[in-house]
């Protein structure tokens, strides 16, 4: 199947579109790239987005409005996309829509486990004729899951090998981890957020920058601050990351109320703005080497970085750093280039649902059991599917 994977992260900072071609059956599943191409948010955009995710300014009115018109931005996304790659809609077999995610509530102390991904299937689907899988973590949590992180299944099916113990890190805004033994290991897959990815970053950025950029590029401002091991050791003191797995983080835990507090111990501390990205850069890399020590079955021997912070080369050299002896590589030397995994994983994911195959693996989100995920919009054609 040829489906078109839609992906907007923790970070906000635009749509990712992947036209991926999907053939075959678990375990023998091949996926190839056919185009990857972000559309940015506008300012205007993430202006208007990020109220929704705090329950002081979240408006039932503006969410519900909100619901549709990101609908419609992932449905003009995915146009751009097929019109890059000169395909028509008639071409596409699915589209996969991950959504954005505005509040996630699945930890032990919530009344009701839930969680709510906006962005309109059915938009998507009138607006591109394009039969539309959507809205994925739910099934999962109705199953007693955390909702994430998803893409341990799929990490599962493209990177686990026969003789070497692997981890999955993809660094978006928040981090998270697939543990995937050796073949010949009697461990299970494990998969758990790590904590803040570039989430933290990103925000210093823009702070010490006035706005004029929203992330830190190449890890400069890191680069040129040194690390205040005071400052670093109350943020890895945080009660998350000594939580045991399975579990999940976002703006709940890492978002605007969290570095509110860091700017104030910043500014107390009379933190330069590069010394305080080059804390909250070692923090990040930090707290995914400790969740390894703390929680991994076995230190893995090679290390599978994706998402923006992959491209982020301080951080990584503190990786290598902080995870030797294993082998840290990017996914793109397994054909799954970093900045566009994610949106390809959704593309599987729908490829799965509509198979009526589970996308979950329960050891790794918490799940009761397999679950089959998404909700299915038709487009406007009957959706034909070989063998079912």
């Amino acid at each position: 199947m040829l489906i078109l994977g839609l992906m907007s992260g923790t970070s906000v900072d635009g749509i990712d579109a992947a036209i991926v071609d999907v053939t075959g059956a678990p375990p023998a599943l091949t996926v190839r790239l056919r185009h990857f191409t972000t559309i940015p948010f506008t300012p205007e955009q993430r202006e208007a987005i990020f109220p929704l995710f705090s329950p002081a300014t979240g408006r039932v009115d503006d969410i519900c409005a909100m619901n549709f018109r990101l609908g419609a931005w992932f449905a003009d996304a995915a146009l751009q996309a097929m019109a890059q790659a000169v395909l028509t809609p008639d071409q596409l077999d699915l589209i996969a829509s991950h959504g954005q995610t505005i509040h996630h509530l699945v930890g032990a102390d919530v009344e009701t486990r839930s969680t709510l991904q906006i962005g309109e299937a059915a938009v998507i689907a009138e607006r591109t004729g394009v039969t539309t899988v959507a809205d994925f973590r739910v099934a999962d949590v109705a199953a007693g899951g955390q909702g994430a992180p998803l893409v341990s299944y799929v990490d599962w099916l493209l990177l686990r090998d026969a003789h070497r113990n692997r981890a999955a890190q993809n660094i978006g805004g928040i981090g998270n981890v697939t543990y995937l033994p050796a073949q010949s290991s009697p461990d299970q897959p494990l998969s758990f957020d790590t904590g803040p990815g570039n989430m933290l970053i990103d925000a210093a950025a823009a702070r010490v920058t006035g706005g004029a950029q929203s992330y830190d590029e190449d890890g400069r401002l890191a680069a040129s601050g040194r690390v205040h091991e005071g400052l670093l050791a109350r943020l890895l003191a945080h009660p998350y990351l000594s939580q045991q797995p399975p579990k999940t983080a976002g703006r709940e835990q890492f978002g605007a109320d969290f570095a509110a507090e860091v700017w104030a111990q910043a500014d107390a501390l009379g933190l330069s703005g590069p010394d305080l990205l080059a804390t909250l850069t070692t923090f990040t890399a930090e707290s995914i080497a400790r969740a390894y020590r703390d929680f991994l079955p076995t230190f893995p021997d090679e290390v599978i970085l994706s998402g923006g912070g992959a491209y982020n080369p301080i951080l990584v050299a503190m990786l290598r750093q902080k995870l030797a002896p294993a082998r840290v590589l990017l996914s793109d030397a397994f054909g799954l280039p970093a900045d566009a995994k994610e949106a390809m994983a959704f593309a599987v994911l729908a490829y799965e649902t509509i198979h009526g195959r589970p996308g979950n693996l329960p050891p790794c989100t918490g799940a009761r059991h397999p679950a089959i995920l998404g909700k299915i919009t038709p487009g406007w054609r009957p959706l034909e599917i070989s063998g079912l």
